[in-house]
């Protein structure tokens, strides 16, 4: 099935803070092998300064959490990701510190974040104009983080996270900027064109990264050492057993994230689940359909009609995600 991106006109430009991300903190001399230990991307291989997209996996390799990983130095590392599971997330990793000399807290009060979109983005630090996602400019005690561009119609809108030590010099001058405001929709609907969707409590332990693409957007590494559920993904990615993949879609009726998706050809098992979902409030086209998810599905199910929430439910149509996938080893 050939599938294209969006067919939307979404070209928002503006700032927020992320209503949804929070920021955990690890500190201490053994702060980064630790968290090669416990992390889907390589840690060790992260120069200071420079940020990664990773995954925290139970021993059966579900994706317990997602974060933005920040290296600050060589003993202090920033992990932004969902709010709702912080806490649980802060709980259990701290279980297997041990011995080792780290301390992970919710540092969420301790920074500012801002979410920067399009034209927003680009005024904000015209130093970030790397095509790579993750690239980083640090700017004293704060830092612009290039995300994954969000795509539609031929357009990339570009996302970028600001991260600010709370009242320092930097963080006082950025906040200080006359940017406008974007919208809590705006910066959720670019999440989702992005076609990567962060874990959050209603989806923890649903899906393996690869259920979510997320070694295709280079957020696993096949190369380091162990970490709980490693021998999971790796068996997924090297045996060809990859069956489901995430894909973006659109719907005239309300989207949530965790409802099911079937197909016509199956009334009683659903076929995949949806990830992340977002409204497009920008069109009063009744064409153009309002919900817009990110669905984990079966790839088996490509080709057949979809439906949310049962077989009969409201029509889903499939879009193309922004990236390339890795094929299966």
């Amino acid at each position: 099935m050939d599938l294209i991106e969006p067919n939307l006109k979404f070209s928002p430009s503006g700032v927020l803070p992320p209503p949804d991300w929070g920021v955990v903190l690890a500190e201490g001399p053994d702060a980064g092998n630790f968290l090669q230990g416990q992390l889907t991307n390589d840690v060790l291989l992260l120069p200071t300064g420079q940020a990664r997209f990773t995954g925290y996996c139970s021993a059966k390799g579900r994706l317990m959490a997602s974060f933005i990983l920040l290296k600050v130095s060589n003993e202090q590392y920033l992990m932004v990701c969902h709010k709702d599971l912080l806490q649980a997330t802060v709980k259990r990793l701290s279980m297997f510190v041990m011995r080792a000399k780290v301390k992970l807290t919710d540092a969420s009060e301790n920074y500012e974040l801002r979410g920067l979109l399009g034209e927003a983005a680009n005024l904000a630090c015209p130093s970030l104009n790397s095509e790579v996602p993750l690239q980083v400019f640090q700017d004293a005690e704060s830092y612009f983080i290039k995300l994954h561009p969000a795509k539609n119609s031929g357009t990339s809108v570009q996302r970028t996270l600001w991260i600010g030590l709370k009242d320092s010099a930097s963080s006082k001058e950025f906040l200080s900027q006359a940017l406008t405001s974007a919208t809590t929709d705006d910066w959720q609907l670019a999440e989702v064109l992005s076609g990567i969707s962060m874990v959050q409590t209603i989806t923890s332990e649903a899906f393996v990264p690869q259920m979510l693409n997320y070694e295709s957007v280079q957020g696993v590494s096949f190369k380091k050492g162990c970490y709980p559920g490693q021998e999971v993904v790796a068996r997924s990615q090297f045996r060809g057993t990859l069956k489901r993949r995430a894909y973006i879609v659109s719907c005239h009726s309300v989207m949530q994230t965790g409802q099911e998706v079937f197909s016509s050809d199956d009334a009683e098992q659903a076929c995949g689940s949806v990830a992340s979902a977002a409204k497009f409030s920008g069109t009063s086209n009744p064409q153009t359909a309002p919900w817009w998810g990110i669905v984990s599905m079966q790839t088996s199910a490509l080709n057949r009609p979809l439906h949310l929430g049962d077989a009969k439910g409201p029509s889903l149509h499939i879009s193309a995600i922004p990236y390339p996938l890795l094929e299966d080893i």
